[in-house]
């Protein structure tokens, strides 16, 4: 896969405080790449540096191939983006905004325009004023306005704050269209790991300035998960507790009245529930619980900090 984003050993500091520390990783045409971290884990830090609005102190950042510190103009002609709100005039249309921002790049035709309204589907609603405007419209009118010079990387930092679930949906639904028919690296940060997990492709996970983890969503999650937990649903729970303890109190992670939670393998399900069943337990069923990237996030940062 082309590697549209290249972080190579990126460090900032802020006064003594290195803020983030040797960053590297790489981000690929035609797929979802999340970005998570703690407050103040350096998140927000490293977004600037590839965005420009923060000097690099040590390593380098590519986009398309350019080095950003000595191709910058070149590098950041290829970089869409919104950081937070979308910027437009709210007392102009859409449509002015946009064939007003056109003009900053060459090559954007009427064409083009008409292209990505149809894309983020604003079309009926593209000839009104902004300040008139949701804002889940004001989120795809900005969408528009990061695509409309077709850019290689797309950088969205908090993209779906203040959306409702239907436009959260809609925008996630966008997002994996444009990273897997356009062939687009996109690039989000985003506290809501829930959404996160359906979005994206990969995850980087950076804590206290420094990358814990890239890796594809499911195996992140089986990594810093470890065994599924299985449920089972018994009576008496507390005599089928009392059962299990000698063999499998360490991977007993919950009880209750009606069930025990074992984090244990697939193979080794058969066994407990022969045990149960041969002790007299009424075992009545037997449910895989799904680990969830949320999960991997707390197993992996040790949690304690909200999530942003």
């Amino acid at each position: 896969m082309e590697a549209v984003l290249k972080i190579n050993n990126v460090s900032k500091t802020f006064g003594s405080k290195k803020v983030v520390s040797n960053v590297s990783f790489e981000v690929y045409a035609g797929e979802v790449f999340g970005f998570l971290g703690p407050n103040g884990a350096g998140k927000t830090t490293t977004i600037k540096m590839i965005m420009g609005f923060l000097g690099i102190d040590e390593g380098q950042v590519y986009i398309n191939g350019y080095n950003l510190r000595k191709n910058y103009e070149k590098a950041m002609s290829d970089i869409g983006g919104i950081v937070e709100n979308p910027e437009m005039y709210k007392d102009l249309s859409g449509r002015v905004n946009l064939n007003m921002y056109a003009r900053t790049h060459d090559g954007v035709t009427k064409e083009r325009i008409e292209d990505v309204i149809n894309i983020v589907g604003m079309q009926n609603r593209i000839n009104e004023k902004v300040k008139k405007y949701s804002l889940g419209m004001k989120q795809r009118c900005g969408l528009a306005q990061a695509i409309l010079h077709k850019p290689k990387l797309l950088i969205l930092d908090e993209p779906t704050n203040g959306l409702d679930p239907v436009g959260i949906r809609e925008l996630r639904d966008l997002l994996k269209k444009l990273a897997h028919e356009d062939n687009i690296a996109v690039f989000v940060s985003s506290h809501m790991l829930s959404e996160m997990e359906l979005m994206c492709d990969r995850v980087g996970i950076i804590n206290n300035g420094k990358l814990l983890y890239v890796k594809p969503i499911k195996e992140l999650i089986e990594d810093a998960t470890g065994a599924p937990v299985h449920r089972f649903f018994v009576e008496p729970a507390t005599r089928a507790l009392e059962l299990l303890k000698p063999n499998y109190e360490k991977l007993i992670r919950a009880a209750f009245v009606d069930a025990v939670d074992i984090a244990v393998e697939r193979k080794d399900v058969p066994p407990i529930a022969k045990l149960l069943v041969s002790n007299d337990i009424s075992l009545y069923s037997i449910f895989k619980l799904e680990n969830s990237l949320e999960d991997a996030f707390i197993s992996i940062t040790g949690g304690g900090n909200p999530i942003a």
